[in-house]
C-alpha cells in the first residue's frame, strides 16, 4: 500500500508543482494569446490533468507489483523521464513564455508517454491501458501549443 502511495503521489506532487508554475502565467500573460479553435476552457485543465497524474501513478504502481523488479527498472525509468518533460512544460511555456520551446517539449513528452505505453502494456496490460488516455491528450495538447505558437507570431524558441 505504501508504495501505491508513494507513486500516485509522486506523480500528483509534480502535477501540483506543475500547476503552480502555472498560475500567474493562466492570470496575466496567457489571456493575451489568441487561442486556436478548440481550445477548452480553463477548467477542464486541472480535471483532466488530475485524473491523468492518478492514472500515470497507478499505472507505474502496477509495472512495480506485477513485472520482476528488474525488469521493471527500465519501464519506470522511462516513466520518470516522460514526468520530467511533463513538469518542464508549464514552467516554460507559463512560466518563460516560450511557447516554441514548450512546442518542442511537447514533442519530446508526446514520444516518451507513447513510449511508456508500449513498455508498460508489455509487461502489464492493464498498465498499458491505464495510460492511453495520457498520449490522447498530449497529443491533442501539442496541437494546441502549436496553435498558440502560430497564431502568436511564432515566437521561437
Amino acid at each position: 500500500m505504501l508504495a501505491f502511495v508513494g507513486f500516485v503521489g509522486f506523480a500528483l506532487l509534480v502535477g501540483a508543482t506543475a500547476g503552480a508554475a502555472t498560475a500567474q502565467g493562466v492570470r496575466v500573460w496567457y489571456p493575451s494569446l489568441t487561442a486556436p479553435p478548440g481550445t477548452p476552457p480553463n477548467a477542464a485543465f486541472p480535471i483532466a490533468w488530475t485524473t491523468l497524474y492518478v492514472l500515470m501513478g497507478v499505472a507505474a504502481w502496477r509495472i512495480w507489483q506485477v513485472a520482476p523488479r528488474p525488469g521493471a527498472y527500465p519501464a519506470l525509468r522511462l516513466w520518470g523521464w516522460q514526468l520530467l518533460a511533463n513538469a518542464l512544460w508549464s514552467p516554460v511555456f507559463f512560466g518563460l513564455h516560450a511557447i516554441g520551446a514548450a512546442l518542442l517539449i511537447c514533442l519530446s513528452l508526446l514520444g516518451l508517454v507513447s513510449a511508456t505505453v508500449v513498455v508498460f502494456a508489455r509487461r502489464d496490460r492493464l498498465a498499458g491501458l491505464l495510460l492511453l488516455p495520457y498520449p490522447l491528450w498530449v497529443a491533442y495538447a501539442t496541437w494546441l501549443n502549436a496553435g498558440f505558437w502560430w497564431l502568436n507570431g511564432r515566437p521561437f524558441p
